[in-house]
C-alpha cells in the first residue's frame, strides 16, 4: 500500500490514521488504546489501523517491546500536512484531531492574524520533551540578547492572545520563563535527568492564581451597561481568575487600565482593574497597561 491509496479510504479511516500520526509526531508514541479511546473502536480495529499506517509509512514507527508501544523512529517523515495552529489546538485543547481538510464555513469570516514561521518539526521536539519530562537544547532569538544557545525544561504551552509561548525552566538564568515559539531556531532532546527544582511544581508564578476584578472604565465609558452586557458582568463586575504568569498577557489583550486612578485615556480602554492589589508579586506586569508605564515587552 502506498500514500496514493489515502484518497480511496473513508474519511473515518483517514481520521484515525491522521490521529495516529499526530500522536507519533508530537507525543512520540501511539498505542492501540489511544485509538480505542478516541474513536470508540474495538482493539482489533485499532491494531489494523496501526498496521495500515505502517504500510503507508514503514519508516515512521518502531515497536518498543519495553513500553509495548509504537514509537516515533529516527526517520520519521509526516504523511499529513496539518496547519500549525490546528496542531497547537489539538495539543492544548484536545479536539480537532481528525485528518486536516479545507471546507467552507456556513457564514463568511475573516481573521486578522500576522503570518508566523513555526517549524512543526521543532515544535514536535518541545512536545515530546513535555511528554517525557525531558530537557531540550535550543537556539533561541531573544529581543535582549539575540541568538543564543541554552537548555530549557518545557512543561506547558500558553496562548497570550497574540502569539504562542512555551513555559519552561531556563537553565541559563535559573528561572521559569516564557519563550515565543516562532523565535526558536533549533531544538534537540537531551538525555540528562531533570532536577527537582526544574519541575513545574516549583514555578511559583505558574501555580499562583490571581483573582482580578474588572469593571467598566469610569472615565472612558459613557454607558457602563453596554460594557456590563458585553462581558456578562454581574453587579457591574467581571471576576476573572488567571495564573499569575498569564495575568500580564490577559490585561494587555483586553486593554485593561491598571492605574490606581483609572487615568489612561483612549477609546481602547473600556475596562479598569478595580483591585490593583491583586497584582502584587506578579512578575510580567510590564505588559499591564498603566501598571509600570504603558509599554510592551
Amino acid at each position: 500500500m502506498t500514500i496514493s491509496r489515502l484518497p480511496e479510504m473513508t474519511q473515518a479511516q483517514r481520521d484515525r490514521l491522521a490521529f495516529a500520526e499526530l500522536r507519533l509526531r508530537f507525543v512520540g508514541e501511539i498505542r492501540r488504546q489511544h485509538l480505542v479511546a478516541r474513536f470508540g473502536i474495538q482493539a482489533a480495529a485499532a491494531t489494523r489501523d496501526i498496521a495500515q499506517y505502517k504500510k503507508l509509512a514503514p519508516r515512521n514507527l518502531e515497536y518498543d517491546t519495553k513500553s509495548k508501544a509504537y514509537v516515533r523512529s529516527e526517520w520519521f517523515r509526516p504523511l499529513f500536512d496539518f496547519p500549525a495552529e490546528r496542531v497547537l489546538t489539538w495539543l492544548t485543547q484536545g479536539y480537532g484531531d481528525g485528518e486536516p481538510f479545507r471546507w467552507k464555513g456556513v457564514v463568511p469570516q475573516e481573521r486578522t492574524t500576522l503570518p508566523g514561521q513555526l517549524n512543526q518539526e521543532l515544535l514536535s521536539v518541545l512536545t515530546r520533551a513535555i511528554h517525557r519530562r525531558a530537557a531540550v537544547e535550543v537556539s533561541y532569538r531573544a529581543l535582549s540578547s539575540g541568538l543564543t544557545t541554552r537548555e530549557i525544561v518545557p512543561f506547558a504551552f500558553a496562548d497570550s492572545g497574540l502569539r504562542w509561548h512555551v513555559r519552561a525552566f531556563d537553565r541559563r538564568s535559573g528561572e521559569f520563563r516564557d519563550f515565543v515559539l516562532e523565535r526558536f531556531e533549533d531544538a534537540r532532546l537531551l538525555t540528562d535527568p531533570v532536577q527537582e527544582h526544574e519541575l513545574p511544581a516549583h514555578d511559583i508564578q505558574w501555580n499562583r492564581v490571581t483573582e482580578l476584578e474588572l469593571v467598566p472604565h469610569p472615565a472612558n465609558v459613557q454607558h457602563p451597561d453596554t460594557i456590563e452586557g458585553e462581558y456578562g458582568m454581574e453587579k457591574g463586575v467581571l471576576e476573572v481568575r488567571a495564573r499569575a504568569a498569564m495575568a500580564g498577557y490577559l490585561l494587555r489583550r483586553w486593554n485593561v487600565d491598571c492605574t490606581e486612578d483609572h487615568s489612561l485615556k483612549g477609546g481602547e480602554f473600556h475596562l479598569w482593574l478595580r483591585n490593583r492589589q491583586a497584582l502584587y508579586g506578579v512578575t510580567n506586569l510590564i505588559l499591564a497597561p498603566g501598571y509600570h508605564g504603558h509599554g510592551d515587552k
